[in-house]
């Protein structure tokens, strides 16, 4: 059943392409998106790489606009990573081309199956909110 739906989301997704980044520098933008100011060693333990890897990957980042780096004001030898405004815009249109197609493929299922599947992911949601956070339930969300 997950291989099914990593495949399925795979395929709809893939309609909305994710170029000029590669999977893991779209991964770095996502953490950066949400942890603002990372720095480059923190940002190597989160994709589980090491900082020269990561590094090359945020040169790469950097070049292409998304990335901005600055040192930071506590510890000059420290720099923090921050996701630049064309990331943010580049963020922002992959996610509304993604819900573009993924609105296609719904629009074509039965209104009945729709509810069934919304309910199957609030279900899903909490199940990996409780095994995430371990508070029952919070992961259940209404559209």
């Amino acid at each position: 059943m997950t291989t099914t739906a990593v495949e399925l989301l795979e395929v709809v997704w893939g309609r909305a392409s994710t170029a000029p980044t590669s999977a893991s520098q779209l991964r770095v933008l996502h953490i950066l998106e949400h942890h603002d100011g990372i720095n480059l060693r923190t940002l190597a333990e989160s994709l589980a790489s090491t900082p020269p890897s990561t590094s090359r990957l945020c040169d790469r980042l950097v070049a292409a606009g998304f990335v901005e780096r600055a040192v930071s004001a506590q510890d000059r030898r420290e720099v923090r990573l921050h996701l630049s405004g064309r990331g943010r815009a580049f963020l922002a249109d992959l996610r509304a081309r993604r819900e573009r197609e993924l609105q296609t493929v719904l629009a074509d299922m039965p209104p009945a199956k729709r509810v069934a599947l919304l309910e199957g992911l609030e279900a899903f949601c909490a199940a990996a909110a409780t095994q995430i956070h371990g508070v029952p339930g919070s992961g259940s969300r209404t559209a």
